[in-house]
């Protein structure tokens, strides 16, 4: 599996412009590392789908950041989108981890 993050707006929106989104492959990591990104996802793409099919106007929050995460696996892609405006809290935890085990490509 590979799952990259992309990062959008924000104050930091004039440098992040500039760099390439943040990649982490499966086949890099050690098998319970590989685990527990497996279950992270898991866990967010229901609560990201919950979120796009909500019918509620979002909050606005000024200089929110907007975050995609792109998994392919398989042959498939799905993308997650969520912002600090409406980040579920499995979301929030995989985000976490990703900026927490990225290597730049």
């Amino acid at each position: 599996m590979r799952v990259t993050l992309a990062m959008h707006g924000g104050l930091a929106a004039p440098v992040l412009a500039g760099l390439p989104p943040d990649v982490v492959d499966t086949h890099a990591l050690p098998e319970s590392v590989a685990a527990e990104l497996s279950r992270l996802v898991a866990a967010a793409v229901p609560t990201t789908a919950a979120a796009a099919g909500n019918p509620e106007p979002r909050k606005h929050v000024p200089d929110a950041m907007s975050y995609s995460i792109t998994v392919e696996e398989g042959g498939h892609s799905s993308v997650l989108v969520q912002s600090d405006a409406d980040v579920s809290r499995e979301f929030a935890a995989l985000l976490r981890w990703l900026k927490e085990h990225v290597a730049r490509e």
